[in-house]
């Protein structure tokens, strides 16, 4: 095969007075331009900020990359990105989402950069950096923080959110005190990386390694584990070898690649919002998942993977159990095994010969954690386009249930009136929350998990259905139903629901049901005004102007393009600035 043709050649192999600059500003770099001539220039994308503790670790990540891209005979470039730490940005950290992958594609297009080394962790960051890569479409490889270590309290091991959802509830009901809680926040959160559950950020780290584009067992390694680094070098390395075979994002995620993530996802019982990443970067590529492939996929599929919230233990057991690897061996037979990955080989090749090392941790087909249906995808009245539940953290009694609603109209409403004894709830009630969607806040927060009011954990009652057009965090559990669409700020169904009107949840049947005839559906969405969105210039104005709605992944509509054949990469015209 002959030498492929580089991006960075338009810059630095000119032989006019553009050329002559581009390399001078090489040098200041400490590359001899000399030296370097032919040599693949590597980005870093490294979204490390103190502002988000999950990333930390990727500073410590960046070194051993650029001594692998150095000893495969390319140049490492290391760029910033906006940081998504989900902890601390609000009021949702999904519409920079989208913001980050812009950042991303646009400092590739207009940069000598033939190579991306893609370094990930938190809930949004892989997304993005997927989103942005299928868009570049040049080679691509991603690396995750990894997980944080293993929290304890009180001699048990403690989860760096799951667990503190549950013992919050504890507070509220008085069964801890406030002196409790504060001890446990020095436990759950004892090291950098990210949450340490089958939370977002690990599934996205998974369906990232499932769908070719992150190394074969490198998703589970721990944030502060030695082979995390040596998979770092190992990644320097081998992205230089992907720029010489042109190896791309769009031969990697394919449409097979993408059956294969959603796979993978119900069988480690991962978080709600993959759908809508998965949804997203397909879009990117001119693939379409719609939510029905989601449902499919999922009745075929059992949950194998026994880590919180759908079970008991954490990302830690499940690498020291066999990872990623294990887990496709024991769904081998549901999976695309010629899908092509980052290595250059086919999945089947990486996951042949893994083992798993604790049945407690990862169980098998013929033993499941939970049958197959972990996620469920809904239709019905309520939710036209569809809605999201994670059943394996549900509750059983409540998958057919029918009840009175109580509506909230937005998230301080319910916050204010959660708790109050005037509260008119009982256990069989249904609590809708809207306004909270993809356009309603903007950026469709994790406010699905509505709190149980506390007149009711004081009852012992912990779950009851919860609806609304918001999303949740992949650390949370119950009987919440999510990602209502249309969603209420359009003029979605969920808009015109009024306190006391049944709702009917039917899992068994995929439905969500307002009990109201079609004509009173109709009369009252005709007298619905739409909500004024205080959001007048900025960022959040572009957002809710251009952001497309759950059940087509909150992309923005002018990135996704409308056919496989419009998926296109524009170079810039390389001259003087």
């Amino acid at each position: 095969m002959g030498r492929i043709k580089l991006r960075s050649g338009e810059w630095f192999e000119r032989r006019d007075e553009v050329g002559v600059r581009h390399r001078s500003t090489l040098s200041t770099l400490g590359f001899d331009p000399q030296f370097a001539a032919g040599k693949p220039i590597i980005g870093i994308c490294n979204p490390s900020s103190e502002l988000n503790n999950c990333e930390m670790g990727l500073k410590e990540l960046v070194e051993p990359v650029k001594r692998g891209v150095a000893q495969a005979g390319g140049i490492a470039l290391e760029f910033p990105t906006m940081g998504l730490g989900a902890e601390f940005l609000k009021p949702s950290d999904l519409p920079y989402r989208n913001l980050a992958s812009m950042d991303i594609e646009e400092t590739v297009r207009g940069n000598p950069i033939d190579g991306l080394v893609l370094l990930s962790g938190c809930d949004k960051t892989t997304p993005a950096q997927l989103m942005a890569a299928a868009s570049c479409d040049i080679p691509a490889i991603q690396l995750a923080a990894g997980p944080k270590a293993i929290g304890f309290w009180r001699g048990q091991e403690v989860s760096a959110a799951t667990d503190l959802w549950k013992a919050w509830d504890d507070f509220r009901a008085a069964k801890i005190q406030e002196a409790d809680l504060h001890e446990l926040e020095q436990c759950i959160s004892c090291s950098y990386g990210t949450c340490n559950e089958m939370g977002t950020a690990s599934t996205m780290a998974t369906l990232s390694e499932a769908l070719g584009m992150m190394p074969s067992g490198t998703s589970g390694i721990p944030a502060n584990d030695s082979r995390r680094r040596v998979a770092a070098e190992a990644v320097g390395r081998r992205i230089v070898e992907m720029v010489s075979e042109n190896l791309r994002p769009s031969q990697i995620m394919t449409e097979d690649a993408f059956h294969n993530a959603i796979y993978v996802l119900n069988a480690i019982g991962g978080s709600t919002n993959a759908v809508l990443h998965l949804v997203a970067i397909a879009g990117r590529l001119g693939i379409t998942l719609p939510l029905s492939v989601f449902d499919e996929i999922s009745q075929a599929t059992p949950m194998i993977v026994n880590v919180k919230p759908s079970g008991r233990f954490l990302m830690e057991h499940l690498h020291r159990a066999g990872g990623l690897p294990a887990v496709m061996r024991e769904i081998a037979d549901l999976l695309h095994q010629d899908c092509l990955t980052v290595s250059g080989k086919a999945q089947r090749e990486h996951i042949k010969t893994a083992q798993c090392f604790d049945r407690n941790v990862i169980g098998s087909l013929s033993k499941p954690i939970y049958p197959s249906g972990a996620l469920v995808v809904l239709k019905g009245n309520l939710v036209p386009s569809g809605a999201i539940l994670k059943a394996s953290a549900a509750t059983d009694r409540l998958m057919n249930h029918t009840g009175p609603a109580i509506v909230f109209n937005g998230y301080e409403e319910m916050l204010a009136r959660i708790d109050s004894e005037d509260l008119d709830v009982s256990p069989e009630s249904v609590l809708v929350m809207r306004n909270t969607g993809p356009r309603g806040v903007p950026g469709m927060p994790e406010w699905g998990e509505i709190p149980i009011p506390v007149k009711l954990l004081k009852q012992g009652v912990r779950d009851v259905v919860r609806i609304s057009d918001s999303r949740m965090s992949g650390t949370s559990y119950g009987t919440v139903v999510l990602h209502a669409a249309p969603e209420s700020a359009i003029g979605g169904p969920l808009a015109v629901v009024r306190d006391g009107d049944m709702i009917k949840l039917s899992v068994a049947e995929r439905r969500l049901d307002l009990l109201i005839s079609e004509q009173e559906m109709a009369e009252r969405l005709s007298h619905w005004i739409p909500p004024v969105s205080e959001h007048l210039r900025g960022y959040p104005r572009l957002y809710i102007d251009h952001v497309l709605q759950a059940d087509q992944g909150c992309d923005f509509d002018f990135l996704r393009p409308r056919s496989k054949e419009a998926v296109r990469f524009v170079p810039p015209i390389v001259g003087r600035t």
